[in-house]
């Protein structure tokens, strides 16, 4: 019963700040969703195991399950028999031309970028969270980050150019 209140206060203080991650990893609000609670259902089943923060441990388990989904399916394309009848609007917002460029970056880049980034997390942390070395952190951000500097939504408009 203790484990099972303990569990229910971390879920609901936690849950927003971890939707955000899954959101920034998968790029779906839907997705998301799935997720977070895949995530905190494997998280519970571990729960009595987990020492000290348990924060750290249900974030390495959406980075990982991320990991595992994209292996499984592709989600970028999806056949249809009909094109679309409109062309997208340009002038998105800046932030959304951002998320776009991270959606972009292969999942290990995107997760890197995210946890050390968006999440201000550390070398250290980040490379606990996803399970590998520092050093791998530190290529895969730098991999990542010079992804995202030619990546063309990124480019200073020719407004912004002449301001500067």
């Amino acid at each position: 019963m203790e484990d099972e209140a303990e569990f229910d206060s971390f879920v609901v203080a936690r849950s927003p700040a971890l939707l955000r991650t899954a959101y920034l990893l998968v790029q779906d609000e839907t997705l998301a969703e799935d997720l977070l609670q895949t995530s905190l259902t494997k998280a519970w089943f571990a729960w009595r195991r987990i020492e000290g923060d348990p924060e750290p441990y249900v974030r390495r388990i959406l980075v990982t399950t991320s990991a595992s989904w994209w292996r499984r399916r592709w989600t970028r394309e999806a056949p249809t028999a009909d094109l679309p009848d409109h062309v997208a609007a340009t002038g998105t917002p800046d932030w959304q031309d951002l998320w776009n460029a991270i959606g972009h970056l292969p999942r290990r880049q995107r997760a890197v970028v995210v946890l050390r980034y968006l999440e201000d997390r550390t070398e250290v942390e980040t490379a606990r969270l996803m399970g590998c070395s520092v050093g791998t952190v530190k290529s895969q951000c730098a991999k990542a980050l010079a992804k995202l500097r030619l990546d063309e939504a990124l480019e200073p408009t020719t407004d912004e150019r002449s301001r500067s």
